[in-house]
């Protein structure tokens, strides 16, 4: 079992910058590939970005390329989603997630933080 706690989120204007964490405990978060997913209001989760287990590879959807950056430390236990430049499309819910392998689809994530709430004003 692994416990995934996602801190960091909050209301920031356009333009500017925050970074999310997501803390584990448990497992090692070393034995899993990590990936941030959102949830705005009234629609799907929808994939942000994922890093590999040694956080040698990553990868994240075009809406956000160029702008956020996914990392990990793994002697702490926490993976870090950095996101700049942020817009008022970017609200949502942020989740981290879990998996054996790094992939876009939530479905093959096996465990899940509780969210952090973003709102990026106008």
């Amino acid at each position: 079992q692994v416990q995934l706690v996602e801190s960091g989120g909050g209301l920031v204007q356009a333009g500017g910058s925050l970074r999310l964490s997501c803390a584990a405990s448990g497992r090692t978060l070393n034995n899993y590939a990590m990936g941030w997913f959102r949830q705005a209001p009234g629609k799907e989760r929808a994939f942000v970005a994922s890093i590999s287990r040694s956080g040698d590879s990553t990868d994240s959807a075009d809406s956000v390329k160029g702008r956020f950056t996914t990392y990990r430390d793994n002697a702490k236990n926490t993976v870090y989603l950095q996101m700049n430049s942020l817009k008022p499309e970017d609200t949502a819910v942020y989740y981290c997630a879990a998996s054996r392998w790094s992939t876009q689809y939530p479905s093959a994530y096996d465990y899940w933080g509780q969210g952090t709430q973003v709102t990026v004003s106008s």
